[in-house]
């Protein structure tokens, strides 16, 4: 991962996060919903990360930290009706399937990833709407925000998890006004489709991964709280 004194420096009141450079290996993370440690942490590699776009690849085999439920179970088998009042742990696991390429744009309120099938056959683009990423010395930190939209090469889209998206609110893991921001966000997600603007317009499904890049290894203080975040 990438070293605190090396990834981040202080330039000025605002102390702004230095930039990664390609090949540089980070976290992304995401903080559990109604509360306040990670659930997921993967390891990543830059790709790009400028003042217009944080790149990073998120390669096959990666060690993971992933929610599963007290005893064990995967969070997908359980019913919504519990899924989200059950206890949970988290789970060291792998990456399986192909890689993923995952675009952010500095203050937006969605990232946005790339599926590809085995043989780089492009699948889709993913719109996962979540807190804008805060940048810290080792990596990126946001909260998922359920609902998702699946953009096809055909340029059609739909929602997804609508009914995640619900139950999430029913069971006070957002309240009325967050999940008006997440629809507004996600109406703003849509109208950028709808204009086929950036990053869809842009030849990223053709972009491959540095053959030379190791898969990153997952610290062991993946958890750890960051000593100040910027974003």
């Amino acid at each position: 991962m990438a070293d605190d004194d090396a990834a981040v420096s202080e330039a000025g009141a605002g102390g702004r996060a230095a930039r990664w450079a390609p090949g540089s290996q980070i976290l992304w993370r995401y903080r559990e919903n109604g509360g306040t440690g990670f659930h997921i942490a993967r390891p990543v590699t830059v790709v790009r990360d400028d003042a217009e776009l944080l790149a990073v690849w998120l390669a096959p085999g990666t060690e993971c930290v992933k929610p599963v439920l007290a005893d064990g179970t995967p969070v997908h088998l359980e019913p919504l009706e519990s899924r989200y009042t059950k206890p949970r742990a988290v789970q060291r696991d792998r990456w399986f399937g192909t890689g993923v390429l995952k675009l952010a744009r500095p203050g937006e309120p969605w990232s946005v990833w790339l599926f590809w099938e085995p043989g780089w056959q492009f699948k889709n683009w993913y719109v996962n709407l979540e807190e804008p990423l805060a940048r810290w010395a080792g990596g990126v930190d946001s909260e998922d925000h359920f609902l998702d939209i699946s953009v096809h090469p055909d340029r059609s889209w739909h929602w997804r998890d609508e009914d995640e998206f619900a139950q999430a609110q029913r069971d006070g893991l957002m309240d009325a006004e967050l999940a008006g921001r997440v629809r507004e966000a996600g109406r703003a997600a849509v109208a950028v489709i709808g204009s086929w603007g950036a990053p869809f317009r842009e030849n990223w499904p053709r972009w491959r991964p540095d053959p030379s890049w190791p898969v990153p290894s997952l610290p062991q203080d993946w958890d750890r709280t960051p000593a100040h975040v910027s974003s």
